[in-house]
This record gives C-alpha cells, sequence and structure tokens, in this order.
C-alpha cells in the first residue's frame, strides 16, 4: 500500500442500515470528521426526508458536504468529486480522519477511483436535455439507450439528468457508462479502509419501516407541507427525495395516512434493493460487514485496519 497515498475511511451501504450513526461513533472515537456522500443531503432544506444529521451530531462531530446548495442548483457527480476531495485534503491538513458515509455509489466510487473515463460535454448535455423535452424526441432517445445499455433504460428510464448523463457519455465513448465502469482503473486514490453494511433482507425492510415511522412521528408531513407552500417540490432535484410525493399526493386526500406510510416503505426498499446490487457489483474489494455487529466488535476491527494500512 502506497502510504503517499491520503487515508480515507469509507462506510457504505443501503439506506436505513446504520452508515450514519457508525460513522459518528467511529468520528467521535478515532478524532475523524464525516464526509456526507448522500446526494441530497448536500441541499439545504427537506431535513426529515433526506435524513439529515440532527444539530447535536453537528456540534458533536464537523460534517462536510451537508448544507451547501441550494435546491434549485444542479450538482452532478463531478462537482462532488471535487468537493469531497478538498474536504478530504482538508481534514488532513488539520491531522483528522475523513470518513465519508453514505449511500449514493456512483459518488463513492468516483471519488475512490476518478472520472477519467467519463468524459461530458454540456453543448451535447443542453442537446439531449432539449430533445427529452420533445415527444418526438424522447422516442429517439428511449430508442438509443434501449439499444446502447438495457439494464441502464431500465433502471433509469423515470431519471431525466441520468439518463441524458447515459447518453451523453454512450455519445461520445460508444460505451455505455456500465461498460465503462468495468473499465476503471484498479488503483485507488486514497489508502483506504471501505465497510459496506449489509443486512438480511427482511430485517433491512423492519429497519426501514421503523425509521419511516419515526421521521413521520418527527413531522415529516409538516416539513413536506411547508416545502409545497414555498414551492420547493417543484424542483426536479426535490421530485428525486423519497417520500415527498407520496406525502403530497397523501395532503392532496389521495391516500389515507396508513396507505401514504406503506407507500414510502415500498418505495424506499425498492430504492435500498438497488443500492444493495450496486455495492455488491460495483464494490466488490469493499469488504461486507454483516449486520447487526455490536459497536465495540466494530471499534476494536476498525482500530486494528487503521493502524494495519
Amino acid at each position: 500500500m502506497n502510504r503517499q497515498k491520503p487515508l480515507l475511511a469509507v462506510i457504505m451501504g443501503p439506506t436505513a442500515s446504520g452508515k450514519s450513526s457508525l460513522a459518528l461513533q467511529l468520528a467521535a472515537d478515532f478524532d475523524g470528521e464525516i464526509i456526507s456522500a448522500d446526494s441530497m443531503q448536500i441541499y439545504k432544506g427537506l431535513d426529515i426526508g433526506t435524513a439529515k444529521p440532527s444539530r447535536r451530531e453537528m456540534e458533536q462531530v464537523r460534517h462536510h458536504l451537508v448544507d451547501i446548495y441550494d435546491i434549485d442548483e444542479k450538482l452532478d457527480v463531478y462537482r462532488f468529486v471535487k468537493l469531497a476531495g478538498d474536504a478530504v485534503s482538508e481534514i488532513h491538513s488539520r491531522g483528522k480522519l475523513p470518513i465519508l458515509a453514505g449511500g449514493t455509489g456512483f459518488y463513492i466510487r468516483s471519488l475512490l477511483y476518478g472520472l477519467d473515463l467519463l468524459p461530458g460535454d454540456e453543448k451535447l448535455r443542453a442537446e439531449l436535455d432539449a430533445k427529452y423535452d420533445s415527444p418526438e424526441g424522447y422516442k429517439q432517445l428511449q430508442k438509443i439507450m434501449r439499444k446502447c445499455d438495457p439494464e441502464d433504460f431500465r433502471r433509469w428510464e423515470k431519471h431525466r439528468r441520468k439518463l441524458i448523463r447515459a447518453l451523453e457519455v454512450f455519445t461520445l465513448t460508444g460505451k455505455s457508462i456500465t461498460e465503462l465502469q468495468t473499465m476503471q482503473q484498479s488503483d485507488l486514490n486514497y489508502r483506504v479502509i471501505s465497510w459496506n453494511l449489509c443486512w438480511d433482507r427482511t430485517e433491512l425492510r423492519r429497519r426501514i419501516e421503523k425509521r419511516t415511522a419515526k421521521m413521520l412521528r418527527a413531522g415529516w408531513i409538516e416539513e413536506a407541507a411547508a416545502a409545497i407552500k414555498a414551492g420547493i417540490l417543484e424542483s426536479p432535484t426535490a421530485h428525486q427525495v423519497l417520500g415527498y410525493r407520496e406525502i403530497k399526493e397523501y395532503l392532496e386526500g389521495t391516500w389515507s395516512f396508513e396507505t401514504t406510510q406503506q407507500r414510502i416503505v415500498t418505495r424506499t426498499w425498492q430504492y435500498a434493493r438497488r443500492q444493495i446490487t450496486w455495492f455488491k457489483n460495483q464494490h466488490p474489494e469493499t469488504e461486507v460487514i454483516h449486520m447487526p455487529v455490536q459497536y465495540s466488535e466494530l471499534r476494536e476491527k476498525f482500530a486494528f485496519e487503521l493502524n494495519s494500512i
């Protein structure tokens, strides 16, 4: 292992797997600071729905990349990599340990391995974006995407920015994002301790159910109502945040509270399953931690790996 490279601890896993809690404990015990690898926590507002750290937790341990952009500002993976990389350097400059924690797998992989093989072209992206808004143009984009990568098409069909990004990369390289990611360099940009928190699927769904109920009790509906009144949910970015669409429909009288809660759980569970697949396929080098595990055991393991790397 090249000790000239900066050290970075990474805690990844699906939603509700306990990433944030573990990262917080490790940061407190090992003089660390947390860098959020959550594509939604970086935006201001929508605190409950994006499961942001509490004010107390933010005071206990310094967090980076939380609440720094307005919801209508665009953030892409390139900007995330720059921001996160700068945060790693800044944390190291103060003699502390950076701990990257989150569930946005593409962001994590891009920070660790780099983005050299994923080119971009803003002019092309704008052209594809304009086509997306045309019924005929959208059909053409669908046809191209189905041909270049059927799996990615199924995954991203309803995600405008991701679909356009995939088409942009394919147009520039003749290869899908999935193909390019398998070609990514094997040499990490950091000396890494990397853990993937893995739960039995039945238990993970129970955790999602429990967390959803807790978030609703904490005022999630009121937060969503205020966001609707302020026009925040009109943003394409806000539409991607799990739960707000369901709560909006509840407030409009479409669903009962119980049905709304179950719909949020179902959608969150579907997202968690996609995350599980991503981490398994795109981060095979990461050590899988089969949860639950007592924190004392994880702390001892982390200390050993920290001293060995």
